[in-house]
Order: structure tokens, then sequence, then C-alpha cells
């Protein structure tokens, strides 16, 4: 029995591929024993659980952007996890990494312990986390080009999907007008008027919704229905017909078929998402970190199925006097989603037996 160790917390983008990987991992190797390690305060507590894995948890490490008094704790804290992670190595074959602060420690005890170590990265620049866990090992797989560093020579993989992405996409190719039209009907949306879907990514955006909130009336004005993505902590405005907020929206993959203009952060997961499933997209990459969400959006920019504008310019004003033009490019896109990241999970899974069998 093969006992494999999965890590990658806090967002939904570091979670999600996790769970894609693990799903294909056990399709294949039913006698496998598959453990995810993360953090009681990040996404994964929840949506690990929901998928029907097991977790454990270690300490999570906190390390500011700026000086800050919670940079001398650090170190500690990084300590404490590092040895709850050598704990758990002992009892795993293989330690499969997804970035995101629960992944740096497990590395480093990966490192520690002789275990072998997959890698892969989503964003177009790679993390913190998964620049040290490359100096490991050679087993990395990554969802676009990186132009230097230990990751340049990764595997060229994609990006692995959840399930109802994957599915949707196998079912729209018979017919995507159809699809896409019955994705509308099945929102509960007028299936011959323009759709907006907007969402700030798992935990919502209050700069987005409030975009919307000062520009709902004048949108609704020019017939054009709208499905807001609030965020589940974010209080949740009054409903009114063509306008359907929600606090947390579980089937992704039909509001990507659906909408006519996508309005998103442009996190991994959510480009290679439209890309699989939307049809034109407008990304408001989120104003901080270091600039990965800009670059994630290139690929989709590039196909002319998208473009990115950033926060500061993105107001009611311009979205009311823009959302036609929007609609027009959305209009001539193509029609077909891309199967690009179909087998991205499939691919993970044969360099994991690589990395297990030695790289032999």
């Amino acid at each position: 029995m093969t006992r494999v160790l999965f890590a990658g917390g806090g967002t939904a983008g570091h979670v999600e591929p996790a769970i894609a990987v693990a799903r294909e991992w056990r399709a294949q190797h039913l006698d496998s024993e598959i453990t995810f390690i993360g953090t009681r305060e990040g996404l994964e507590s929840r949506l690990v659980p929901d998928a029907g894995f097991e977790i454990r948890y270690i300490t999570k490490v906190r390390i500011a952007r700026r000086l800050s008094p919670s940079l001398l704790i650090a170190p500690f804290s990084l300590l404490r996890s590092v040895a709850q992670s050598v704990s758990l190595m002992r009892k795993s074959d293989l330690v499969v990494g997804f970035g995101g602060y629960v992944s740096a420690p497990a590395y480093i005890a990966a490192a520690l312990t002789r275990t072998p170590v997959v890698i892969h990265e989503a964003n177009a620049r790679p993390g913190l986390a998964n620049r040290l866990g490359a100096l490991f090992t050679p087993h990395t797989a990554i969802t676009h080009s990186i132009d230097s560093g230990k990751l340049s020579d990764a595997l060229l993989a994609g990006l692995p999907l959840r399930e109802d992405v994957v599915s949707a996409y196998r079912s729209a190719s018979h017919d995507w007008s159809k699809a896409r039209s019955e994705a509308k009907r099945q929102l509960g949306f007028d299936a011959t008027k323009p759709l907006i879907f907007i969402f700030g990514g798992s935990q919502g955006s209050v700069a987005l919704n409030q975009v919307i909130a000062d520009s709902r009336s004048a949108l609704l004005a020019q017939g054009i229905q709208i499905l807001h993505g609030i965020g589940a902590r974010n209080e949740a405005p009054a409903e009114v017909e063509g306008y359907q907020p929600r606090g947390y929206i579980t089937d992704m993959a039909t509001a990507y078929l659906g909408a006519d203009l996508i309005i998103s952060r442009s996190g991994a997961v959510t480009c290679a998402e439209v890309n699989t499933l939307g049809r034109y997209a407008l990304f408001i990459p989120l104003p901080i970190g270091n600039g990965e969400q800009e670059l994630n959006a290139r690929d989709l920019v590039s196909q002319s199925r998208a473009e990115i504008l950033p926060q500061r310019e993105f107001t009611a004003s311009w979205l009311t006097t823009q959302i036609q033009r929007l609609l027009s490019q959305s209009s001539t896109a193509p029609i077909a989603g891309s199967d690009i990241d179909i087998n991205a999970a499939s691919k993970m899974v044969s360099l994991m037996e690589h990395a297990l069998h030695g790289g032999r």
C-alpha cells in the first residue's frame, strides 16, 4: 500500500488542484492511503473533508509581507510546523506539494526524512514555498512556462481541474451553443439576454462587490442579467429580477458556461477554469502579492478571450460605459472552451509514479 501526503492550503488556488490530483491518484491506485496536511484556519479544513479525504493539521506559519513583530515569532512557528510534519513524513511514501504556507514545512520535513517530493506550481510566477521545495526535488510540474529558476525545467502539465469542470467540458463539447443556453436556464436566467458572472475568488472581494452595488441598476436597465458571487462572509444584497447575489457558488461549471462575460480576479485556478469553460473575461488582478495574477491571465488575453484592468480603474462609471463593448467582444470570442488542462491531473499522477520509483 502506497501512502501519499498532499500539502497545499490557505486558498482554493492551492487546495482545489491538490484535491483533483488526489482523486485521480485514488482512481488509479485503489489500495493507496491518502492524507492531506493543512491548518485549521485555511479553506482546506472544509474543502478536504468535503471531498472525502483525511486531513491532519499543523501550526500555521505566519510571515508578514512587511516588517512586523510577527516576524520574530515566525522562526519558532516554522520549527514547530516542521517537527509536526516530520512525524507525518515517517508514515508517508510520497509528498505532493502545491504551494502555500502549508507546503514549506512539508518540503523541509521531506528533505530531513528523505521522503520523495513532487511539486506543482499553479501560478505563472512561482511562490516562495515552491521555489524552496524545488531545491529538494527534480520532480516538478508547472501550469505556465517559467523563464528562469529551478522550475523553468519542470513538466508543463497544466492545472488539475475539479471534477465538475472536466465533466462540464466533456458534456458541452457535443454542442457548445446549446450547453451555454441550457446553463443560463439552469441558473434561473433568461437564455435570450446577456449574463454577467462576477465573483472575487473563494473569499469574495469587497472592492468588486462595491462596483457592482454602484452599477447594478444601470446594468439591469440595459437588459443585462447578473450572477454575483459576493463571498460567504460578505452581507448579501437584496435579490431583484435579473440579479442573483450568492454567498458561495457551488456549481461554478454551470456559471462559467452560462456567462457571456466573466468578471473576476485572475488566480491560477480561475484562469484555468475560465479557459476550459468560459467565453470572455475581464480580469481585475488582486493588487497585492508578487504580480502573479496579471501573469496568469496573459495566455487568455493572447487568445483574445480576456482583457486585464487594474483595480484602481475598475469603477461603476467605467463598467457601465464599457459593458456593451465587453459583451460585443464576448460575442466574437470562440464559442468553445479549451481542453488544454483536461489531462493535467493524469500527468501529475504519472509524475508521482515516476518519483516513487526513484526517477526510473
